[in-house]
């Protein structure tokens, strides 16, 4: 009992020496983004629609949701004061999509995976953003282009939600901003480091071969399929895709993973349950699969 708790106690400091600092610095680079730079980003925003970017605007939307420091339930009130603005609905899709697959302080955390998953997690984002603008625009008739289409967002509940970065002192509001940060995704990385070192010394690296890498269709479902329930938070589950990288799980798989554990959490589902309604809900649900797949497949099958 003693040997195991040593080897337990040797691999968790090992992963959190490795991830600790990329995690210290996302909380504070997110916390000081969303306490300065929060309210510029959505002035931005909003500014766009004076410069008649057109369909060309779904790139800076998508980019400035990757931008912001909010996590689901900061981003909706956002996006409803943009859309009671007027603001085009495919702009607004674009800007929700990338929000929610990233943020300043998940993209710095995911520096710890290498700089090559680093770059198809800002890629896929980006592009999963821009893919849901367009679709928007081209099929769905709701978007402000249209002056009695259906409207795809239902905000109503939303609206009202409280800023509780609202301390006039700066430094103390950048610090009570870090400290939720903390509690947040403390517990979470906590965690996450915890089933890592696990499985480590319980999985065999045959597991992760036969599971992610020998069936490779196989393999992107499966990653597809298991990232919903173990995204409690997206960084927790960096520490797992560590070890899982390091005995072999495909980079298809990875992105897979992360696309549809992040867009899917529980915590996120309920409030877009409530903004799309249940038909366009499901179309969302259709989407991120369909899209995570597809990125899957593109980055392990495509002759590069």
């Amino acid at each position: 009992m003693l040997r195991e708790l040593i080897f337990f106690w040797q691999s968790f400091y090992i992963l959190l020496a490795m991830i600790g600092p990329y995690w210290i610095v996302g909380m504070i680079m997110g916390s000081l983004i969303s306490v300065f730079g929060k309210d510029k980003l959505h002035f931005l925003f909003a500014s766009l629609r004076n410069k008649g970017l057109g369909l060309a605007g779904l790139i800076p939307a998508a980019l400035i949701g990757i931008a912001s420091p909010l996590c689901m339930f900061g981003t909706i009130p956002i996006a409803a004061s943009l859309a009671e603005e007027g603001m085009e609905e495919d702009w607004l899709a674009a800007f929700m999509m990338s929000s929610i697959l990233l943020n300043p302080q998940l993209l710095f955390f995911s520096a710890a995976l290498g700089n090559t998953v680093l770059l198809i997690r800002f890629a896929s984002g980006l592009l999963c953003g821009i893919v849901a603008g367009l679709l928007v625009r081209l099929f769905y008739v709701g978007n402000a282009n249209t002056n009695n289409g259906r409207k795809l967002f239902n905000f109503a509940s939303f609206s009202g939600t409280e800023n509780r970065d609202t301390d006039p002192n700066m430094f103390l509001r950048f610090l009570k901003n870090l400290f939720r940060n903390l509690k947040i995704t403390g517990p979470a990385v906590f965690i996450g480091i915890c089933l890592a070192t696990l499985f480590q010394r319980y999985i065999p690296s045959e597991a992760v071969a036969v599971l992610f890498g020998r069936q490779r269709a196989f393999g992107l479902l499966m990653a597809a399929s298991i990232g919903v329930p173990l995204h409690f938070c997206g960084g927790g589950v960096i520490p797992l895709l560590i070890a899982w990288i390091h005995y072999g799980m495909p980079l298809g798989s990875v992105a897979a993973f992360m696309i549809t554990g992040q867009a899917m959490k529980i915590t996120n589902l309920g409030a877009l349950k409530l903004v799309f309604g249940i038909k366009n809900f499901g179309l969302y649900i259709a989407f991120i699969v369909l899209f995570a797949l597809f990125t899957g497949f593109l980055i392990d099958f495509a002759p590069w």
